[in-house]
């Protein structure tokens, strides 16, 4: 697997980059660089097309929405922005409001002249076939962990406009090393073939190798394989967020590659924390932006690292009342090691390999074979309000909120609470 920081630093001498790990940019500063990169583009009559992200990405997306729109309007002949939701549930209107930041007076009043959609991943005719990618192809970049075709389908929204422009927050990512970039195209408003194949290729790396890798993962690489079908003019807006705040550290701007090098670069300083030592125990405090355990386990793929042999995460998240809104098959497969799939393919080939990925990634690293069974090596544990039997029968510990003692655990050496779980990554030295 890449991880050359030689590559990524290449990449990132082409972006345009406002900040450091070091400093917290002022909004005045943010909106005079966006005004200063998007002015120097040749962006007069043609239409561009948006992608940001959805709720459950910290970054001060009002600010930057309302300095791009600000130096976009009356330029160009068009301006749409799609919320990449993946596969997430759709974002209501409200949400939408409150997200991007509307006035009272509404999408118009704020951002005149523009239009707002939720990528409808759930509808087939969002998407549009962009090519295949053969499976040679895919045993190239994947480092020969999967041989097989896959079909490329994106949002006919950026097919439709002569520009792409993704806006969005960089972080060490689960699936693909670091986030951002590309990866608001695929998986952000992808179909689902190309989502399964990238999510299966990182399961099968596993989260706790690939997390945090800084270089070009082979996710990333077929990621970028698959963008390079896009007709449209790619260019970005990538952020580097103050976790859990709208602050930002830095902006970069340029392509879609090389202004996420730029962040990741960034990211890699501002988003990891190292322990000298492993922890027996970590209680994830699970803030509300992320509603449910599809999206609530960032709070154990940023902690798996850092915990003992045996030990044991605690995802506390009294809010979460479903393991997925979306994906109820994780409801019957439940949450299992990656052996535990790949050693009996035969029974588990036909479920969304997505799907797959994400119970290999909460459950983390582990071993399983006809005789022994399934062995992993952490406790995974919810603590929420999903009954206990959906939860037991997910294959998770359960423990009610109401028995938990927050300032105990804080005071126990052996335990170590996490407030905000989800962006920050944890690492041994």
């Amino acid at each position: 697997m890449s991880q050359s920081v030689d590559v990524i630093a290449e990449l990132a001498s082409s972006a345009a980059v406002l900040g450091s790990a070091d400093h917290v940019l002022t909004d005045d500063q943010v909106r005079e660089f966006v005004h200063q990169q998007l002015a120097a583009l040749d962006l007069d009559g043609r239409s561009v097309c948006l992608v940001v992200p959805d709720g459950t990405r910290s970054s001060p997306l009002p600010l930057l929405l309302r300095a791009v729109h600000g130096a976009l309007a009356g330029r160009v002949s068009a301006l749409t922005a799609v919320i990449a939701l993946g596969t997430h549930v759709a974002m209501t209107e409200e949400a939408i409001a409150r997200h991007l930041g509307y006035d009272d007076g509404g999408l118009e009043a704020t951002y005149p002249g523009m239009t707002v959609v939720n990528h409808e991943w759930w509808r087939p005719e969002t998407f549009v076939e962009l090519g295949t990618i053969s499976a040679e192809r895919v045993s190239e970049l994947s480092d020969g962990l999967l041989s097989v075709p896959a079909r490329v389908a994106l949002n006919k929204a950026v097919v439709e406009h002569d520009v792409a422009l993704v806006i969005g927050p960089v972080f060490p990512h689960e699936v693909v090393g670091f986030s951002g970039g590309n990866k608001y195209f695929f998986p952000g408003i992808a179909g689902q073939e190309i989502i399964d194949l990238t999510h299966w290729v990182g399961a099968l790396i596993t989260s706790a190798q690939i997390i945090g890798t800084l270089g070009i993962t082979p996710v990333r690489a077929l990621i970028n394989e698959a963008a390079d079908m896009i007709p449209a003019e790619k260019l970005a807006l990538c952020v580097v967020a103050k976790s859990g705040t709208h602050d930002l550290h830095a902006v970069a701007f340029g392509g879609t590659e090389s202004a996420w090098a730029a962040a990741a670069q960034i990211s890699a300083r501002t988003h990891v924390r190292y322990l000298d030592a492993p922890v027996k125990r970590v209680v994830s405090l699970i803030p509300e932006k992320y509603e449910d355990i599809w999206t609530a386990a960032k709070g154990f793929y940023k902690l798996e690292p850092v915990v003992a042999d045996g030990g044991e995460v605690i995802l506390y998240a009294p809010h979460v009342r479903e393991i997925s809104f979306v994906h109820k098959e994780i409801y019957d497969i439940g949450y299992h090691c990656r052996d535990y799939f790949v050693k009996q393919w035969d029974r588990f080939a036909g479920v969304h390999w997505g799907v797959l990925a994400h119970s290999t990634h909460l459950r983390g690293a582990g071993t399983y074979d006809e005789v022994d069974g399934e062995r992993c090596r952490v406790q995974v544990t919810l603590c929420t309000a999903i009954p206990e039997d959906k939860v037991r029968g997910a294959n998770l510990g359960y423990l009610s909120p109401d028995d938990v003692d927050l300032a105990a655990y804080e005071a126990d050496p052996d335990t170590m609470v996490v407030p905000n779980a989800g962006e920050t990554l944890f690492r041994l030295r």
